[in-house]
């Protein structure tokens, strides 16, 4: 995958062919750990090798998390860095998208910087498209309770469904996050949806 490569063109690519993604990566740099990749079920482990090495550290860095292939091992380790005391930033070159706003939400305090990309969108699989489901539908529960336990608003869930299909993208704006309380402090103007798909 190309560093030029849309976003849109890289969720498909993901979606076509599962085997063909980065999965997780985690570093650290100074008080930070640093993830960029695809959360996939590795992730977990990954994540849980870089803390036992660093435990003094509780600032969770996501530069590049474009989504995931499991939404199961999203919210598993989405709970971990909660349950951990984690914070999560987002740099202003940075980007999350799909899954990957989902684990930003799980940070205790959230920051994202002048020019991070957010990305929202549906969700569609297993026979399932997400926005076509009643809502009280159980396959919604998984990310419902999720956004519960964490104290995001349940309106932010379903403002994701209707914002975009499952594969398209949309970038939110700082209004919009600062809507849904994404950030512990009012969040600055977000990069553009230019500046994002070319991220």
């Amino acid at each position: 995958m190309t560093p030029r490569l849309s976003f849109l063109a890289a969720t498909l690519l993901l979606a076509a062919c599962a085997d063909h993604y980065t999965p997780v990566t985690f570093r650290t740099e100074g008080d930070q750990i640093v993830a960029s990749g695809t959360i996939d079920h590795t992730t977990l482990s990954a994540f849980e090798e870089v803390m036992d090495e660093n435990p003094g550290i509780k600032t969770l860095v996501l530069q590049n998390i474009e989504g995931s292939v499991d939404d199961d091992s999203n919210v598993v380790f989405s709970r971990v860095v909660r349950e951990e005391g984690f914070n999560t930033v987002v740099p202003s070159n940075g980007l999350v998208a799909s899954g990957g706003t989902d684990l930003f939400l799980a940070g205790n305090r959230r920051v994202l910087e002048p020019g991070a990309c957010v990305g929202v969108h549906s969700w569609g699989g297993g026979g399932y498209v997400a926005a076509e489901l009643p809502e009280g539908h159980p396959e919604h529960d998984r990310y419902l309770d999720y956004f519960a336990d964490i104290g995001v608003d349940p309106d932010f869930y379903w403002f994701t469904l209707d914002v975009a299909s499952e594969d398209e993208m949309h970038w939110m704006t700082a209004s919009e996050a600062n809507r849904y309380d994404m950030t512990t402090s009012a969040a600055p103007k977000l990069g553009t949806a230019a500046i994002c798909d070319e991220r």
